[in-house]
């Protein structure tokens, strides 16, 4: 494995939050190699940063799915809080339009009830 490999699939791991493995295939490879060895790699920009930025982009498109990853990985890596997310939806929801910022709003708040019941079952046992 080269070195942007390696460090490719490394971003993925802290960007998603779990265990990725190389996998085959062009799509896969350039994904990992060019997307997250080198663009998300780059210096300029916070984790955060990027966060925030692919969260808008992503609700201003209605690309939910896609949030339903983000969302998560952002409130596990600490990113991004719940707070932050809600003024996020509120803020969004003023230039993506109320259709895209209520169901971001609505996706915002499950997935935070969501990830506070996984950390609540965690430290019960």
């Amino acid at each position: 494995m080269d070195e942007r490999r390696a460090r490719g699939l490394a971003k993925m791991r802290e960007v998603y939050g779990w265990e990725i493995g190389d996998a085959p295939g062009d799509f896969f490879g350039i994904t990992v190699d060019h997307l997250f060895g080198e663009i998300w790699s780059r210096p300029g920009l916070s984790m955060r940063d990027r966060r925030l930025l692919l969260i808008g982009m992503l609700a201003g498109q209605g690309l939910n799915d896609v949030l339903d990853i983000q969302i998560p990985a952002a409130l596990e890596s600490g990113d991004l809080g719940p707070d932050e997310l809600r003024e996020i939806a509120i803020f969004l929801t003023h230039y993506a339009g109320w259709p895209l910022g209520s169901k971001l709003s609505v996706q915002v708040e499950t997935l935070i009830a969501k990830w506070e019941k996984g950390r609540a079952a965690g430290s019960d046992g």
